[in-house]
């Protein structure tokens, strides 16, 4: 089984490349360790995850508004938040090849004494190692400032909570949304995008009033609202599942927290989270800045300090499920499955024939006027099984031909990516064609 879960993360990544969804960074140079570099096929892929995330949860809902808050921040906000005391992980460091591994990983380190050096072990005591990663800002060598990269996006969202509440008609209970990057210094990045040092997370801070009762109710809605939110768009139901956290596993800051992990090749893997963060990060940013962070109801004028119900996922670990939940095979061909509001393009305009002018005019026509809807590839390289291969395995919903019998009736011939039917379709109905098949589509 193992080798079986390796051989496909191999395919998962040999595809990835091939067809443009991600690759090593800066790799003429020989790469670095956890960064990653999106094609032209992955930047579509993210582009629509964070789109439908956004749409979710700012454009049809009234009670969540977002925001877009810097990278670089205050270095005061890390003191505040306890990443400058907290945010570190122990690590041990091998004496015979100076390898550095987290001390709590004890399968990592017998995985590496039996491959780099069976029968011997020289480890060092273990020593805090903190992910933040510094920066520096000024131009006068020696008076930098020493900033952080942000390690989450959280506190972009704390710090300017009174600005939002003061600034808006919202009113509590209230969420504001964020999509941005996110820094860390991973001793170990690894399995492809799972872990890396720079990443992306949609985060939701829902505010409410502070209520015992009330904010695990809220809890258990965002626990059930993203579960059912991931299955809709296409993840196995049966390989995703929930881990709580037991009070001894929680982080400093959580009243309670769950994990949703997927099935990955190699094991379960947590990749989005509900946290009940109470009141830590508005007191402590009101304690660290001296800045009232108390909410006043409007219409009863009580004041109190809200808690915080926080949805975060990782765009990156996402999309790298979505990918791999995708992938199938059918005797010998890549299909990758991917729900039509994520596949990068949702269809293919094909000529029969590449030198039949009149074919190739008439499908650059249909192709130049979808695009004003729709992300759609076009394709004239090769017979039509290679075109429908190449666009089943970056996911293309649809497959659009233009043929002879195009000439005379004003249709094309449209093929279903997933079930390789083919119906003739009318060009005038082909944008509601592409609407209703994706707005209706039904995973399995």
């Amino acid at each position: 089984m193992v080798d079986q879960n390796n051989n496909l993360m191999d395919k998962i990544v040999a595809l990835a490349k091939r067809r443009g969804f991600i690759y090593p960074g800066s790799e003429i140079y020989g790469g670095l360790a956890g960064i990653w570099d999106y094609g032209p096929v992955g930047v579509e892929l993210k582009r629509n995850l964070k789109n439908m995330w956004w749409k979710s949860m700012v454009q049809i809902r009234e009670d969540i508004v977002g925001i877009d808050a810097a990278i670089m921040m205050n270095p005061r906000v890390w003191e505040a938040s306890g990443h400058v005391e907290a945010f570190t992980d122990p690590l041990v460091e091998c004496r015979i090849d100076h390898e550095r591994l987290r001390a709590d990983h004890e399968d990592e380190i017998k995985a590496h004494e039996k491959k780099h050096h069976p029968g011997k072990s020289d480890w060092t005591e273990p020593q805090k190692f903190n992910l933040l990663v510094k920066a520096y800002l000024g131009v006068i060598e020696g008076k930098q400032q020493e900033i952080f990269l942000r390690g989450e996006i959280t506190q972009g969202v704390h710090v300017n909570f009174k600005n939002v509440v003061d600034s808006t008609r919202i009113r509590i209970p209230f969420g504001i949304a964020q999509i941005g990057k996110a820094f860390r210094n991973e001793i170990t990045p690894g399995n492809f995008t799972f872990r890396s040092r720079e990443f992306e997370q949609m985060e939701v801070q829902y505010f409410v009033k502070p209520d015992e009762k009330d904010s695990l109710k809220t809890f258990e809605y965002w626990k059930k609202y993203w579960m059912d939110w991931y299955i809709k768009l296409g993840i196995s139901k049966d390989k995703l599942k929930f881990k709580d956290h037991a009070p001894d596993e929680r982080a400093h800051y959580a009243r309670a927290a769950t994990d949703i992990e997927y099935q990955a090749p190699w094991g379960w893997a947590e990749f989005m989270g509900v946290h009940h963060r109470g009141d830590w990060d508005l007191s402590r940013h009101q304690q660290y800045s001296s800045k009232e962070m108390k909410y006043k109801d409007p219409e009863t004028g009580e004041e109190y300090i809200p808690w915080d119900i926080e949805s975060s996922m990782g765009v990156d670990r996402s999309a790298l499920f979505f990918l791999i939940d995708a992938y199938s095979e059918n005797k010998g061909r890549v299909i990758l499955k991917l729900h039509p509001q994520l596949a990068p393009y949702k269809a293919a305009v094909f000529p029969l024939l590449a030198n039949k002018p009149e074919l190739v005019e008439k499908a650059k026509k249909i192709h130049l006027d979808l695009k004003k809807d729709f992300m759609v590839a076009w394709d004239e390289r090769g017979n039509i099984g290679k075109r429908y291969a190449s666009q089943d395995e970056i996911g293309t919903p649809f497959c659009i031909t233009v043929d002879f019998q195009t000439l005379e009736d004003e249709t094309v011939t449209v093929r279903d990516r997933d079930t390789a039917k083919q119906e003739r379709a009318e060009i005038n109905q082909l944008r509601n064609f592409i609407n209703d098949r994706i707005n209706n589509h039904q995973t399995d």
